[in-house]
């Protein structure tokens, strides 16, 4: 009789334990292929609300929904068993009230098995940090530049460029810390910044086009691969995916323009055999 081997998912403790002991590898995913394909190599997957531009051409992340963050985070639990699988809230589902949030973030965690969500800002959105955690569910923060906040920005811009800027993202970070999160994205945040940050809190940073310094990072996977023809100017492309796929398509229509349909031949065999 055969032993079915169980693999251990990763924990929210192990996360935080990870604190200046080892660099915390993250990747976002959105469909259950490639999940299997990033698991074994990755802590934690964000099933990001960049899906909406990553999947669905979108200008922005404003316009994703609970649904859509839900569809796309069971489709990653689909194809994952070891990494940390964290949702984000999408754009409208947690800022009007803690009790608002807690209800959106439970049916995230119910509806698609994840272990944790992932919420935008700071000092603003401490409170509700502390009344999810403080109810069972784990929460990662997002400080620095902040997509769901880009209309208030004025668009994707480095945070914490000039000194004067400084306080108020480490009072985020602090806030975020002491409310209860496990870990913190610092994403598009000057590096002196993002170091400074890392050194003076006790959980994890996860940085994106932030520093070195930082306890991990994080990478939009399509990014990463070379599928978007204008990644951010900060992203080191592990492979040039997007080429490859247009000439593998591009090969395939040739091929049936020429008649010449992959497979049909051994299809033809079978019969004429039978």
């Amino acid at each position: 009789m055969s032993a079915v081997v169980q693999t251990k998912r990763v924990t929210v403790p192990e996360i935080r334990g990870a604190k200046s002991a080892r660099p915390v590898v993250c990747l976002t995913c959105y469909h259950a292929h490639t999940a299997r394909l990033l698991d074994e190599h990755v802590d934690l997957m964000l099933v990001g609300d960049s899906l909406g531009m990553v999947m669905h051409g979108m200008e922005n992340t404003l316009g994703v929904t609970l649904d859509m963050m839900i569809l796309h985070g069971q489709a990653v639990m689909r194809g994952s068993r070891h990494a940390l699988i964290v949702v984000d809230m999408p754009f409208g589902s947690y800022e009007e009230s803690p009790q608002v949030a807690f209800r959106n973030a439970a049916r995230v965690i119910r509806e698609t098995g994840c272990t944790a969500v992932k919420m935008e800002g700071g000092a603003r959105i401490a409170e509700t940090i502390a009344y999810l955690t403080s109810r069972g569910i784990p929460v990662m923060g997002h400080i620095g530049l902040t997509p769901q906040m880009i209309q208030v920005m004025g668009g994707f811009k480095t945070q914490g460029r000039t000194e004067a800027e400084w306080p108020a993202i480490e009072a985020d970070a602090r806030a975020v810390a002491e409310a209860g999160a496990f870990a913190v994205v610092l994403e598009g945040m000057a590096e002196p910044l993002a170091a400074k940050i890392t050194r003076e809190i006790a959980i994890p940073t996860i940085g994106i086009g932030a520093s070195a310094e930082c306890d991990g990072q994080i990478l939009v996977m399509e990014d990463m691969l070379g599928l978007n023809p204008n990644p951010p100017k900060f992203v080191r492309q592990y492979a040039k995916l997007g080429p490859d796929i247009e000439a593998a398509v591009k090969a395939y229509a040739a091929d049936v323009r020429a008649r010449r349909f992959p497979g049909a031949e051994n299809v033809y065999s079978m019969k004429k055999a039978g």
